[in-house]
């Protein structure tokens, strides 16, 4: 890194600290609203645009970031949704939107309504902060432009801030590639209508290609335009906009929005290094206008302020983390790797802002249950059965020192109920958590790690659900390699999690099946396995294509795990 480069850098991280200060300051006292004045929805739009003769709403609709009080509502106009331009096949014009949010699917009791600006400049999206709303409530929202009407979305308030739900529906995803197959767990996972949805991350692929049935639009994405036509490229999907209408989703981003294993403001090929704080900007914005966030989120440059906290009552804090922006660059490179260096202590995967930020948050908690929404994984996995311990790079294996400080954080301040939520690694795990893996002793945590929705392919179960690493790794229960997300149900007893999978993802309509179910109990350490299913032979027979059922040798296991991690293409 030249002096220019690290002094920009310097004078950029400075300037993003003082933001995130303001930003959280005005967290507390309640976000902003950004819908305009409130209003009956009509069919006027402003004069200054001409209602376009065909449907705008081609993306869908979102909402996300749900309070007691409402929610963020999302839409964005597009006529022509994989335009090169990226501008969707819209007129450089402003578009003045009808909003409505009532409490029944009909739209017979609306209780809050107005008008939002689709302004060009940010791609023609909108981001309605609704407010005023009841909490613990469900509600249903929808846009209107002329004679265009929306789909409808379904949306949740959170509960009061001193109320114990009896139940907490909750379902977390990752890294939905393209053409890497059909986007069938999407659809399934809509279908269970949870409460929230998390995406931890890998939302869209920034790479080129061409997979099975389905092909990315246009070359590698490093510029806005590359970035907002693959965004509505991927919105375009049916069962993508059906997960979205479901349920209000808390996203967080991985890499691959931006660039494969890139750490912080340091990219994957060091060649590309003087440019690419205006390719994270580009990235960042498209992400900002196509998810449903707050304006606590609006992007300035290459900075996004995304980590943060929600409360479900009494029973649950969500803490969805950013382990991207502000990360220490991977030791010794990406892989797995024996690699001292590692082990710095000055080195933090989340940076140490928000390490601070995330102890805090322990030490405030009153709730019953801590969730950690994030996107690498935890534990170990140590890939060597001798004494060397070579471990992912990429992951908090490859950060020692800031995995023990945050699970420290947790011990000491005696969170009842810590359980981390994974996302990334294309595979299904359960995970026990310590402080110490080379002296393991009382299990303090757990780990639930989802699959991913289509990356990777088709995969392949186990019949044991065990990985080979399992061996010499004793904090790793279970394994598959099939795709799918994670649903759970969370009480103040205990958290239910289903591992759903689905035989095959490169034909549609393939069925979807809970692979093994693990239990929770409140106040106790350690997962408890309550189900185990391998995949069906219903479920194989009924797939137009034929999915392994039995795993390879553990060779090809392991060959296949690493390969997975580094996806190096898009």
């Amino acid at each position: 890194m030249d002096n220019s480069h690290r002094q920009l850098t310097q004078k950029l991280s400075s300037l993003r600290s003082s933001r995130r200060a303001v930003l959280r300051g005005g967290l507390a006292t309640g976000a902003v609203a950004l819908a305009g004045t409130s209003v009956v929805v009509g069919s006027r739009s402003s004069a200054a645009a001409v209602i376009p003769s065909t449907d705008p709403f081609t993306l869908g609709v979102a909402s996300g970031d749900p309070a007691p009080d409402g929610f963020v509502i999302w839409t964005r106009l597009a006529l022509e949704p994989l335009a090169a331009d990226g501008r969707g096949g819209m007129p450089s014009s402003s578009y003045q939107l009808g909003w409505q949010v009532a409490s029944d699917e009909r739209f017979e009791d609306v209780v809050k309504a107005g008008s939002v600006a689709a302004e060009p400049g940010w791609a023609h999206s909108v981001h309605v902060e609704v407010q005023g709303l009841r909490p613990g409530r469900e509600y249903f929202y929808r846009f209107r432009l002329g004679k265009h009407l929306s789909a409808p979305g379904r949306a949740v308030t959170a509960p009061s801030a001193l109320e114990t739900p009896s139940s907490f529906a909750m379902a977390f995803v990752s890294c939905s590639n393209f053409p890497a197959g059909y986007f069938t767990a999407y659809r399934h996972l809509a279908d269970e209508r949870p409460d929230v949805i998390l995406h931890l991350g890998d939302y869209q692929y920034e790479g080129a290609g061409n997979g099975v049935g389905r092909a990315h639009v246009g070359p590698e994405t490093k510029t806005l335009a590359g970035y907002r036509q693959r965004y509505a490229q991927y919105k375009s999907d049916p069962d993508l906009q059906a997960a979205h209408a479901a349920a209000p989703w808390l996203a967080v981003w991985d890499d691959h929005e931006v660039d494969n294993n890139y750490a912080g403001d340091i990219p994957e090929k060091p060649a590309e290094t003087p440019t690419f704080l205006e390719r994270r900007a580009a990235a960042y914005r498209a992400y900002y206008e196509n998810m449903p966030l707050r304006r606590s989120s609006v992007p300035n440059g290459p900075d996004l302020d995304l980590y943060r906290r929600v409360q479900w009552g009494r029973l649950a804090n969500l803490h969805m983390l950013d382990t991207r922006q502000y990360r220490s660059d991977q030791a010794c490179g990406d892989g797995y790797k024996d690699c001292p260096d590692a082990a710095d202590p000055s080195r933090s995967l989340p940076g140490m802002e928000q390490e601070k930020w995330l102890l805090d948050g322990f030490r405030q908690s009153q709730a019953r249950w801590d969730l950690l929404g994030q996107q690498v994984f935890f534990g170990r996995r140590d890939n060597d059965a001798t004494a060397r311990t070579t471990v992912s790079m990429d992951a908090w294996d490859g950060y020692p020192a800031s995995r023990r400080r945050v699970t420290q954080g947790w011990v000491d301040a005696g969170v009842r109920n810590p359980v981390v939520l994974t996302g990334d690694v294309h595979a299904h795990w359960a995970s026990d958590l310590y402080l110490d893996y080379d002296n393991p002793g009382a299990v303090v945590g757990s780990e639930l790690v989802t699959s991913s929705i289509t990356s990777g392919g088709n995969g392949y179960d186990s019949p044991t659900g065990q990985h080979p690493w399992a061996a010499w790794n004793p904090n790793l229960r279970f394994w598959t390699n099939l795709r799918g997300y994670v649903s759970t149900t969370i009480t103040p007893d205990a958290l239910a999690a289903r591992f759903r999978c689905v035989p095959v993802v490169t034909t549609p309509g393939a069925e979807v099946f809970t692979r093994a179910e693990f239990v929770l109990d409140d106040g106790e350490r350690g997962l408890r396995q309550t189900a185990d299913n391998p995949l069906p032979a219903t479920a194989a027979r009924r797939s137009a294509v034929a999915p392994v059922t039995a795993a390879p040798s553990d060779a090809q296991i392991v060959a296949d795990t690493v390969r997975e991690e580094t996806h190096t293409t898009g």
